[in-house]
């Protein structure tokens, strides 16, 4: 059965295209295009605001033709979407980010193909900061929607404006597909691509200390939006999220910022320097050795990389009752200039073997620097991009002495870790900080989840995902 795209209300019921043909529109850019959308700082001309949408047709998110014709999108601060890769990986960390898991309820193929090509349509204009039209989508079953059945109505297509006036930010949008996606609880095949499901994306063994919610962790689809704008980065969440309600409901969402980097290496709630060594802020001289998937893997996969994403809790009450040089030793670097210890220079290279006076290891042999250190990992490198969060405060027992319960900060590190193989990267480095890093006693991890990151989307008419589906 053909798919269905939901009117705004009290419009006329448009022709229902087929599940290729929804998300096949041309090129956004086109002046041809009925989809073309007016930038968020364009001029009304008159003024005029309609109360429905006709959709495909001449009247635009809510606003007559008229009053948008010639208008253009925003083109500064912006990120490029289209590429090789998807942006968001390398690209200069913003200050902000909203990641969002979302399950389908839907088995059909063509409903996830049709949910993937409105996502890519849809975040293409999102990244250049116009204003959208959000193409609501129903599953091709024919049934009646039910994701608002306690509501008024569906959602409209209209933008939700609450980003209006902004530019776009520099938002990139990062896509990912869970092992969920591939396969059932049971082990069956979902889509018909389980036996495209790339060993890789491997299910993450239960590490010491973990203390994950299910309902924080995994799902089939990931969303990852960056901005330097918080209500930017929400809003491309939100819009994509009303797409397809039926078909792709959200699991959870997590908000985290970052401080302004041009006063160098910004700086986690712990205080220190954060991303000195593998981080996007320094990528690897061969990204291919260690961060795009190859020939190693599923054709479908190459260009892309692997995702892992933790959530940290840190007990920020009881590293505040910790003094700075104490601190340091947990670290293995300087608190002020991110330096080694002794040293003055933030990059100089690590030197794990240097002794001081009385023949002890100047960086201590548990000190976290040492254990996630390349060289103590066989050269393993991982990609982070590295988010603090605050979700306000919580009861919580702490791991370690005096072993209270109070109400905490629940607050720390979004880790989001980039690679060629986690099997190769995350897995081992992780496995021995979890027995052995000093910093674990002022460190829960809360959520967990690992994600294939297809290759972009190459250009207008090209969709992230069809290098798999298509």
């Amino acid at each position: 059965m053909a798919d269905e795209q939901t009117p705004a209300a009290g419009a006329e019921q448009p022709q229902q295209p087929e599940p290729e043909t929804m998300a096949t529109a041309a090129d956004p850019s086109s002046a041809d295009d009925p989809w073309a959308r007016p930038g968020r700082r364009a001029v009304l001309r008159g003024g005029l605001l309609v109360g429905a949408g006709v959709v495909g047709g001449g009247v635009v998110g809510g606003f007559a033709e008229p009053a948008i014709a010639g208008s253009s999108g925003s083109t500064t601060n912006t990120e490029p979407f289209y590429g090789a890769h998807q942006s968001g990986i390398l690209t200069d960390t913003q200050r902000q980010v909203v990641l969002a898991s979302f399950d389908l309820t839907s088995d059909n193929r063509a409903d996830l193909i049709a949910l993937l090509k409105a996502w890519t349509r849809l975040g293409a204009e999102l990244a250049q900061g116009q204003s959208v039209t959000v193409p609501i989508y129903s599953p091709s079953n024919g049934a009646s929607s039910d994701a608002y059945a306690d509501a008024t109505g569906g959602s409209t297509t209209d933008d939700s404006l609450e980003a209006y006036g902004l530019d776009a930010s520099r938002l990139t949008l990062t896509v990912g597909f869970g092992r969920s996606l591939f396969t059932a609880a049971d082990g069956s095949s979902r889509f018909g691509i389980g036996r495209q499901l790339p060993a890789a994306l491997v299910e993450l063994p239960h590490f010491s200390g973990d203390e994950l919610v299910a309902g924080d962790s995994d799902g089939d689809l990931f969303l990852q939006a960056c901005a330097d704008d918080p209500q930017v980065a929400f809003h491309a969440v939100r819009s994509i999220a009303r797409i397809a309600p039926d078909v792709a409901t959200l699991r959870w969402t997590q908000l985290g910022f970052s401080p302004d980097n041009q006063g160098g290496t910004p700086r986690n709630l712990m205080g220190f320097k954060d991303g000195t060594v593998n981080s996007n802020a320094h990528p690897p001289t061969d990204p291919d050795a260690v961060l795009w998937a190859g020939s190693e893997g599923p054709g479908w996969m190459q260009g892309g990389s692997y995702a892992v994403y933790r959530r940290i809790r840190i007990t920020l009450e009881h590293w505040d009752r910790l003094a700075p040089n104490l601190q340091e030793q947990v670290i293995g670097r300087q608190k002020l200039n991110g330096a080694l210890p002794g040293g003055t220079d933030e990059f100089a290279p690590l030197d794990l073997d240097r002794r001081d006076a009385d023949g002890d290891l100047v960086i201590a042999s548990d000190a976290h620097v040492r254990l996630a250190a390349p060289a103590s990992n066989n050269g393993a490198v991982i990609v982070r991009r590295g988010f603090s969060y605050n979700n306000g405060t919580t009861p919580f027992v702490e791991r370690w002495p005096p072993w209270r319960q109070a109400l905490e900060y629940d607050a720390g590190l979004l880790f989001l870790g980039y690679q060629k193989d986690p099997r190769a990267a995350f897995v081992p480095v992780f496995g021995r900080m979890a027995e052995a890093d000093a910093l674990n006693q002022f460190t829960t991890h809360t959520a967990s989840a690992v994600f294939a990151i297809p290759p972009g989307a190459t250009g207008p008419g090209d969709w992230i995902g069809r290098t798999l589906l298509g």
